[in-house]
């Protein structure tokens, strides 16, 4: 590893760089063209991918691993202990995937309990002063706008949209491509497809303009997308109650979207979970 002022652009030469000032532990494992930032702390059990640039002040704590080309702005801290009176100093983790950006003092605790892990997937934007708690599990291509609070052991599908500044529940799931609006208080899951907002949320109804951008819609001619507006009208807008509207459309032929939804509705009103947001009646 070589020492030398940090540059604006990743290194081209595929060498590693650290900041003169910055603090970073001989145990620690970087890859190729790592770039570490002023005054950055990089802890013994830190592993960094290829192509990773770790800005200034940024915090690298206890068991983290990150993969490549992930962009971590000045302020962040990732890895300590959870905020969690159960832990008890087990050495958990802390593994991100590749592509990410996490922004300025983003928080992100390592899981409570031996064995365990909080984990990122691939190409999420975690904007500045978002925090994610202990034992979370974030899919791929999510975005979490600025001072999103997201509690302990939340789940969060691909693609969806968290807006700014509302918290999520310990133990809430969130589906895919849900879209989650500005300052809404989330205390139950949020089905796949749906869009909330809301103190505390509500579902509000389909993601239609998320769904049009994912290419959904042009899916089987526009059955696809048109089969899960009948199904969301079947729980949502129909008499019966929902346990027994998912009994209904579990009969008949779904596509891979509506199956989605079904099957996490389904998970969802069952044990152990919190159950979905009711939707708000017309």
């Amino acid at each position: 590893m070589s020492s030398a002022a940090t540059s604006s652009q990743a290194p081209v030469d595929g060498q590693t760089r650290i900041h003169p000032t910055a603090v970073v532990d001989p145990a620690a494992q970087l890859d190729l063209g790592v770039e570490i930032g002023p005054f950055a702390v990089v802890g013994p059990e830190v592993r960094i991918g290829a192509g990773s640039r770790i800005g200034p002040h940024v915090v690298l704590d206890g068991r983290v691993t990150l993969g490549s080309r992930n962009r971590i702005f000045p302020g962040a801290c990732i890895g300590a202990e959870p905020q969690d009176l159960k832990y008890n100093g087990a050495p958990t983790e802390v593994v991100i995937g590749d592509d990410n950006s996490i922004r300025e003092c983003v928080t992100i605790n390592r899981a409570t309990h031996d064995g365990e892990q909080t984990r990122i997937g691939n190409g999420n934007l975690l904007m500045a002063y978002s925090h994610l708690g202990h034992n979370c599990h974030l899919g791929d291509r999510i975005v979490i706008a600025n001072g999103v609070a997201v509690a302990g052991h939340v789940v969060i599908g691909d693609r969806a949209v968290i807006g700014g500044v509302l918290g999520i529940h310990q133990f809430v799931h969130i589906g895919t491509m849900a879209m989650l609006g500005g300052m809404s208080r989330i205390d139950r899951d949020v089905p796949p497809f749906a869009i909330v907002e809301g103190h505390p949320g509500r579902l509000r109804g389909l993601n239609r303009i998320g769904i049009k951008r994912s290419g959904l819609g042009e899916l089987d001619g526009g059955a696809q997308a048109k089969q899960l507006q009948e199904v969301w009208a079947q729980l949502y807008r129909g008499e019966a109650v929902l346990a027994e509207a998912l009994k209904l459309v579990r009969s008949w032929d779904l596509y891979p979207p509506a199956e989605t939804l079904v099957s996490f509705l389904e998970a969802s009103i069952g044990p152990g979970r919190r159950g979905p947001l009711p939707a708000q009646r017309p």
